[in-house]
This record gives structure tokens, C-alpha cells and sequence, in this order.
């Protein structure tokens, strides 16, 4: 998914409004298992309970809510459609593999036990359709599918900016990287639990880190990688409209959800330079 055009390139005082718009009208409908849409009225109506006058503003109330609507259009028509329940995501983690003949490192497991120990699908997909559209392209692929610490971008010779955060690949490594991504995948959760939350603005940050690196000349593509049905549409519908706003926000560059991947993803990799940007 990547944002709209419309709403591309709006204020820091917008998405306030979008936010706190969104966190008191609600971002889903329990009852229904839908999202919400509301009206500028509605809009118009938290900002005066807070004690805020918006007169003068009513052409940002409208727009704010033709975002929220164009933002429960995205759900319901791109996000809800292409989640996968853990069956599926093995189907098409064996789909995958078989076309891509991929080397075993890159085939991780997942940090369950028992029952629920397998294949991390969603990331071996990553890692897997990354290893292929590299590999037909420059007849290697060199990225880093597993780092071991946080990006660090540097100028002379020395460390310009390091992030707080460990990601979940690079490319072509850790150091000065053109691209950068996570993968938050909870196949077999029973519980929208605080880690899956937390998750979500550990992604916040890395965009805000990342973003910074714009004062100082230095541009990284970020990507964000979701799945499971159950744990992001059934329990988590508030926290995939929040991953949206990150998306318009220009806290990612882009995101993908379930099997949205494989169509979309290799096309982006494909645009990725051969080699990576030299240190300033």
C-alpha cells in the first residue's frame, strides 16, 4: 500500500487533528467488526468538548474526515482482503519456495514453542521474494535478512546518526543502508496483547529516526510488513488504521499486508540501486 495522493505532504497540524479525532470518535466499530467513518460535524463537536474553538476551519474538518473515510476504504477494500490466517501463509510460504529455490539461512522460524513452532512465514516470504528479484537482477543478493544491531549512517569516516532499534532487514546491510524494514507477524496469537501494540510504535519511531536523517541529506526507504487475520483484523482493526496514518503520515514509504506482498514487493526491489549509496 502506498498513500494517497491526496493526502500526501499535509501539516504536522492536520494528523493532530486526524488523531485526536480518531482516538475519541474510535477508530472501529466493536459491535459490527467494521471501522469508522465520521463527519466534520462529529469532528467539529470533539475539538469544542476539549474546549477548542475550530470556527474558521471548516474546510480542514471536511478534509479531515474525507481522510478517515478514504481510510476505512483502504481497510475494508485492500487491508481485510489480502490478511492470511496462519494456513494460508504456509500455502503460500511453500508456493514461494518452490519458485525461488531459496538458501536455507534465509528460512527462519518463529519464537514459539510446541504446537506453534514453525516457519516465521511472512519473513521468509521477505527474505525469499528479496533473494530472488536480487539475484535475477545482479546475479547475487547481498542483504542482510538478520541484523545483529541497529542501522548506522555515517559521514567521514564517523557515525552520523544510530538507531535506537534492531530492524528485521537491510539492504544491502546495516551500515548506510538505501532500505530498511520490519515484519510484524502473529500467526497464532489469541490476544491483541501489549507487545503486538508496542510493535506498532517501535514503528513509529524508527520512521521518526529515520525521517530526521532528512535534515542531514540522508534518505532511507522504510517498509513495514504485517500479518494474520485474526490478530490484526479481529482484535487489532484500531492499530492497522494507525499503521495507515504512519503511511500518510511519511513515516513509511510503505506497507504491506499479508499476501500483498508478493505482488508488490518485488517490483519495489527491483527499483533498488546495485550497490549501496556511498558515505557522504
Amino acid at each position: 500500500m502506498q498513500p494517497l495522493d491526496d493526502f500526501r505532504n499535509l501539516s504536522p497540524e492536520f494528523w493532530a487533528l486526524v488523531k485526536l479525532a480518531s482516538q475519541k470518535l474510535r477508530y472501529s466499530e466493536q459491535a459490527t467488526g467494521g471501522v469508522k467513518r465520521y463527519s466534520a460535524a462529529k469532528i467539529e463537536k470533539v475539538l469544542r468538548d476539549r474546549g477548542l474553538d475550530p470556527t474558521g476551519y471548516e474546510q480542514t474538518l471536511q478534509q479531515a474526515a474525507e481522510y478517515v473515510d478514504a481510510r476505512a476504504g483502504l481497510l475494508e477494500d485492500c487491508v481485510k482482503p489480502n490478511l492470511m490466517s496462519r494456513d494460508e501463509a504456509r500455502v503460500l510460504f511453500q508456493e514461494t519456495k518452490k519458485q525461488t529455490s531459496p538458501p536455507k539461512e534465509l528460512l527462519t522460524m518463529n519464537k514459539q514453542k510446541g504446537e506453534k513452532r514453525h516457519e516465521a512465514y511472512l519473513t521468509c516470504i521477505v527474505n525469499m521474494l528479496t533473494y530472488d528479484t536480487l539475484n535475477k537482477l545482479h546475479g547475487e543478493s547481498v542483504f542482510d535478512s538478520n541484523p545483529k544491531g541497529p542501522l548506522t549512517f555515517a559521514r567521514d569516516g564517523m557515525p552520523l546518526r544510530t538507531l535506537f532499534r534492531r530492524m528485521d532487514g537491510a539492504y544491502p546491510n546495516v551500515n548506510h543502508p538505501y532500505a530498511a524494514w520490519e515484519i510484524k507477524e502473529y500467526y497464532g496469537t489469541t490476544t491483541f496483547g501489549s507487545r503486538v501494540a508496542d510493535g506498532v510504535y517501535e514503528t513509529a519511531l524508527d520512521g521518526y529516526e529515520l525521517n530526521d536523517l532528512r535534515s542531514v541529506g540522508v534518505v532511507v526507504e522504510h517498509y513495514l510488513f504485517v500479518d494474520d487475520r485474526f490478530t490484526w483484523w479481529n482484535l487489532g482493526r484500531p492499530y492497522l488504521a494507525r499503521i495507515v496514518d504512519m503511511l500518510h503520515v511519511g513515516l513509511l514509504s510503505a506497507a504491506f499486508f499479508g499476501r500483498e506482498v508478493v505482488r508488490e514487493w518485488p517490483s519495489v526491489v527491483a527499483n533498488w540501486p546495485a550497490s549501496s549509496p556511498a558515505q557522504q
